[in-house]
């Protein structure tokens, strides 16, 4: 889990600043906690653990008035349950999902943390007849938490997106892992050169090559250097 305590929520480039142009979903009448408001708590609450609409409005009600307060609440109750759930499942997740990862990931010292780059297919989540939507996403190891995702569409695979996905994110120092798919040269290059970071990749049969060099030097690992260099 992340600490929340340190991450900054009001002024510039708080929680708040990033959440402020949020349009709400709901009509004005009736409204008692604003959007930001809703979102920032849920966003607090996942990274302390939370992992429902449930454990989120849990989280929440442990909140006092002054943290609710800086979280852009006008009220001494925090939002229920059913409040939380409604708001955040009309919004546009997937936007949302890539701001706030951005966000974390540039206020979250990620030197000397491993990153895991991971692609997952999304079965039942698209309309009949169309082809379920593939994800790539950026995974802090030990916190769970994504802090970068795109779409792979249909016409290409994960490999040209993972530049794509990892260029915002400060990746100085950090480790990326990825599974055997992303064991290319260029990757390689890419991780080492223009990010700065390392790499720790898995070699199976679609590197015959250098899975026989690993063999032939009777080696468990293969030197970084060396496949960053063939």
């Amino acid at each position: 889990m992340i600490d929340v305590n340190c991450l900054p929520l009001q002024g510039e480039g708080g929680l708040m600043e990033l959440l402020k142009a949020l349009t709400d979903p709901r009509k004005p009448r009736g409204v008692r906690h604003p959007v930001a408001t809703i979102v920032a708590i849920a966003v607090c609450a996942a990274l302390s653990g939370a992992r429902s609409f449930c454990a989120i409005a849990e989280w929440a009600q442990g909140l006092s008035h002054e943290a609710l307060k800086q979280l852009g609440s006008k009220r001494r109750t925090a939002p229920s349950e059913p409040t939380i759930r409604r708001v955040l499942q009309r919004l546009d997740a997937d936007r949302l999902d890539g701001e706030i990862g951005q966000w974390i990931a540039q206020r979250h010292p990620l030197a000397g943390r491993a990153v895991a780059v991971d692609g997952k297919t999304l079965r039942g989540g698209h309309d009949s007849g169309q082809a379920a939507p593939h994800l790539l996403s950026a995974i802090l190891h030990h916190e769970g938490v994504v802090v970068g995702q795109i779409a792979v569409e249909e016409k290409t695979n994960e490999i040209p997106k993972l530049p794509q996905l990892l260029g915002p994110l400060p990746l100085k120092g950090a480790v990326v892992t990825a599974d055997a798919l992303h064991t290319q040269q260029e990757t390689a290059r890419y991780l080492v050169e223009d990010k700065k970071a390392d790499y720790l990749f898995i070699v199976k049969d679609n590197q015959p090559t250098l899975r026989q060099d690993i063999a032939d030097l009777h080696l468990k690992s293969f030197p970084p250097s060396a496949l960053h260099h063939r």
